[in-house]
């Protein structure tokens, strides 16, 4: 209950509505399903079958991305764990470097944060086609641009006994992490408050523009660090590969798990399992490879929709507890 909103109708109400709002995508994806003539049903259950209905279905960014491959370049003749060691830290250095720069845009010249990081992936991508097809090109990769291969004996390789890779786990230790951070720290109550109410903080003495700054840097790791491990542990190289929008669906998986780092872990699995059906409703049910984007959009304006719902349904409002002696007090009547 203390995870999800502090009481029991705190966390009813934090579990009902986003449970709520993805009844109502799904009602609303079954009627697109439907128009472009296939069984709402059966696709319903594709999904749930290439997702999540096998233990083979359940296991299987840019800047971070390429310093990764430039500094496993540079060190040819280093041992394995100096070179994995070498290019985590690169890719999370370069990943908070990079968004750090929204950051520094909010915090030096007052710009939106949000808008900025969104328009420096457009450069990243430039950078990385550019570079991918000019100086870091391998030229003994011929059917696409594609960087260096970081080198076999410095792939990460998979969690022992299972065909996921470290990624996951870097995924769940980052959010249990950021939880503490967030919620048990001075830092973490400063940056609910900017979050909540900039002004209000502003008031309270909130240095809003550091905090912005700092806080813009520490998700740039995080991002470096998943660019990282999708050359170290997936790809080996840098290509167009990387460019497959993990970031849009990490807005989804926010706004779904309500900002709240321990249950983007099941979001994220949930989304990431309906993403991993797409083929499968290709070459099932004949629709259109785009179809989960298009469920993912639902999702996502639905669970827009339901924000001014919070806190407005009497069922999940504290009810009043009259005195002992019987008498409600004018204001609580």
């Amino acid at each position: 209950m203390r995870l999800l909103g502090g009481s029991p109708r705190g966390a009813a109400e934090a579990l009902t509505i986003p449970a709520g709002a993805l009844a109502v995508s799904l009602i609303l994806f079954g009627m697109f399903v439907a128009l472009a003539g296939a069984n709402p049903l059966g696709v319903y259950e594709t999904i749930y079958s290439g997702a999540f209905g096998s233990w083979f279905s359940w296991q299987n960014l840019i800047i971070g991305a390429l310093a990764t491959v430039a500094i496993a370049s540079v060190l040819p003749g280093a041992s394995h764990w100096t070179v994995i060691t070498a290019m985590m830290l690169a890719g999370i250095s370069a990943g908070g470097l990079w968004v750090g720069l929204a950051g520094g845009l909010r915090y030096y010249r007052g710009g939106n944060e949000t808008i900025s990081s969104l328009l420096l992936n457009y450069i990243a991508i430039a950078l990385m086609n550019h570079l991918v097809g000019g100086p870091m090109r391998d030229p003994l990769v011929l059917h696409r641009p594609s960087s260096w291969h970081v080198g076999e004996r410095n792939m990460i390789g998979l969690v022992p006994g299972m065909d996921v890779h470290w990624g996951l786990v870097f995924g769940v230790v980052g959010c249990i992490v950021t939880y503490v951070l967030m919620q048990h720290t001075v830092f973490g109550f400063a940056a609910r408050i900017v979050g909540g109410n900039v002004r209000a903080a502003r008031m309270a003495g909130v240095p809003v523009g550091r905090l912005t700054l700092v806080t813009c840097l520490i998700a740039g790791a995080a991002a470096g660090l998943a660019g990282t491990t999708e050359i170290a542990a997936v790809h080996g190289r840098a290509s167009t590969s990387l460019v497959v929008g993990y970031g849009y669906t990490g807005i989804l998986v926010a706004f779904l798990a309500r900002q709240n780092p321990l249950a983007v872990i099941p979001v994220a699995i949930l989304l990431g399992g309906i993403d991993a059906a797409g083929g499968l409703l290709q070459r099932w049910h004949d629709l259109p490879d785009a179809t989960v984007h298009v469920m993912r959009g639902i999702i996502f304006l639905v669970i827009l929709a339901s924000e001014p719902v919070y806190g407005r349904l009497r069922v999940f409002q504290q009810s009043v507890v009259a005195p002992s002696n019987g008498v409600v007090p004018r204001e609580a009547a």
